[in-house]
């Protein structure tokens, strides 16, 4: 399969100049579906020994942030803007016919590869890439990653597919059929690593882009890997939970005000039936050999950088693109076997029971903007432009839409005010460089909005509401400290009505400034059951 790869790499290696590099090398890893606590260095009992390494060789973030969803936030990641005003404030194929639900990456934004090509970047994804609604070649590929400014493209178009044999697998432009040997954790990894070996016969820099689609449902994983957890996970859902909660309080990602959250409609493990057990116990299994592959390709890529001298100018960060997903999902004619589940013959999630343990210590998941759902793991390792190494920051938060800005900075690139005869909408993100050496910078307010649900942040406070029944803005607002109160447990609407007001007010403007309004709930929350109708 590697040597497949190998050949199937299409990338451009020509030189800008014959001066040193002195730009750095950035290298971007996504995980996919993670929640906050799931890496040893953010709490968890998973093995994640590279990451946990690039942690103590660079800096955690307490205080990342996402938009909640896969596709909004590659989009916000990819252009330094909130998803709306690229046109992906849903979800791909989901065109609503208004500017900020197209379901189609707009023309009116630049992606990092594009930004950075005139500095000299080659710029290259292996992963997912979930910001284009067509994903056949006979379509409309204008966003497919190589017309978006990428140099080249190994991985998948769409947002979920079989890790053995997925649909849209593509090289370039073209689409692929899997070997039989493949596993798309792994091969992603292939295709990281040839690039860097690939790429350090050059002396132009590089933007390599890892997106990978660990561990987003279905539960595909190596026998080998899930082995290693099914003991493991024995002990349940309650024990664990509290497990991570002590060790983050121990390590210091969390501090000591931060209460662990009620566990939702969660019923105790005790009382779950004896026969149901072994499932839920392999369905997490499954689940940690998904992030444990990850974290063995991650130590590859990492090797790959060292075996070739290009460690020490190299920037590289993780993060995740959502918190844990409580989906229920289960494409099955009858209920999977336990023999079979984590198979080329199954496709299922792990649901929400689990990840309410792999969001500890927040509140709700995926697809909410409450913390559960938009707090993040987030990694740096970038040699002389950091904090001592270690080092856990808790300075002031920091959003998806700030890398492209920091990449920008990193590079000497500049930030074009049209593209390609279309003018391009301003970033809305900032350069957090000083973040990273534990300097405070000026912030200015965040803002969610997702399938109706919507938040601001503005120092402290935060503003938040939830959408049911794929009736937008449904639920009243809710207003936490979160100096105090990171959980969101407290809500103090009722004691400060002229904050939220306030809070309100500026919400409202963003969102009639950036593409927010006016939504259209049509097609919304259609994908997948919603947590907590397990059975």
């Amino acid at each position: 399969m590697k040597k497949l790869l190998g050949l199937l790499l299409i990338f451009s290696l020509s030189s800008y100049g014959l001066k040193a590099q002195t730009k750095p090398n950035i290298v971007l890893i996504l995980a996919d579906d993670m929640g906050f606590s799931d890496l040893g260095c953010y709490g968890g009992e998973i093995q994640t020994p590279n990451l946990d390494r690039l942690a103590d060789n660079g800096i955690r973030l307490k205080e990342f942030y996402n938009t909640g969803r896969c596709c909004p936030t590659r989009a916000s990641l990819l252009t330094g803007q909130y998803s709306h005003n690229t046109g992906m404030g849903y979800m791909t194929g989901f065109d609503q016919n208004v500017y900020g639900y197209k379901g189609d990456l707009n023309k009116n934004c630049v992606t990092i590869a594009q930004a950075l090509k005139p500095a000299g970047y080659t710029s290259y994804i292996s992963g997912k890439w979930h910001v284009c609604s067509n994903i056949r070649p006979e379509g409309d590929q204008s966003n497919w990653p190589t017309q978006r400014g990428f140099d080249g493209f190994f991985g998948i178009l769409q947002g979920s597919a079989s890790y053995f044999d997925p649909a849209t697998l593509t090289t370039g432009n073209d689409l692929m059929k899997a070997p039989s040997d493949f596993y798309l954790t792994d091969a992603i990894t292939d295709s990281a690593t040839a690039f860097i070996h690939n790429k350090a016969k050059s002396k132009n820099p590089f933007f390599l882009y890892v997106a990978y689609n660990a561990p987003h449902w279905p539960l595909h994983a190596k026998e080998n890997d899930i082995q290693k957890y099914m003991t493991l996970y024995e002990q349940g859902w309650d024990k664990l939970r509290e497990e991570r909660y002590r060790k983050q309080l121990k390590i210091g990602i969390i501090d000591k005000k931060t209460a662990l959250s009620p566990k939702d409609t969660i019923p105790a493990w005790d009382d779950i039936p004896e026969q149901d057990k072994k499932m839920w116990v392999k369905r997490m299994a499954i689940y940690a050999a998904q992030v444990d592959c990850m974290d063995q390709g991650i130590g590859r890529i990492i090797e790959a950088l060292k075996e070739n001298g290009l460690k020490e100018n190299t920037m590289v960060i993780f993060m995740s693109d959502n918190g844990a997903c409580a989906e229920y999902v289960s494409r099955a004619k009858k209920p999977h076997l336990l023999e079979t589940i984590g198979t080329e013959k199954s496709f299922d999630s792990y649901r929400g029971y689990w990840a309410n343990v792999s969001n500890t210590p927040f509140r709700l998941y995926k697809t909410r903007v409450h913390e559960g759902g938009i707090h993040a793991p987030f990694i740096i390792s970038w040699p002389g432009h950091t904090a001592a190494k270690g080092s856990i920051l808790d300075n002031q938060p920091v959003h998806v839409i700030d890398l492209l800005p920091t990449f920008l900075a990193a590079s000497g690139a500049s930030y074009p005010t049209s593209y390609h005869e279309n003018l391009t909408n301003p970033i809305n993100g900032i350069d957090i460089s000083n973040i990273f050496m534990g300097k405070k910078i000026p912030r200015n307010t965040l803002f969610w909005e997702h399938e109706g649900n919507r938040a601001i942040r503005e120092g402290k406070w935060k503003l938040v509401s939830r959408s049911i029944h794929k009736v937008p803005y449904e639920k009243p607002w809710e207003l936490y400290d979160l100096s105090k109160d990171k959980t969101e447990m407290n809500n103090l609407a009722a004691k400060f009505p002229d904050k939220v007001k306030e809070l309100e007010s500026k919400w409202l403007s963003w969102a009639n400034q950036n593409h927010v309004l006016p939504i259209n709930g049509t097609g919304m929350t259609q994908r997948g059951k919603e947590f907590p109708r397990e059975h």
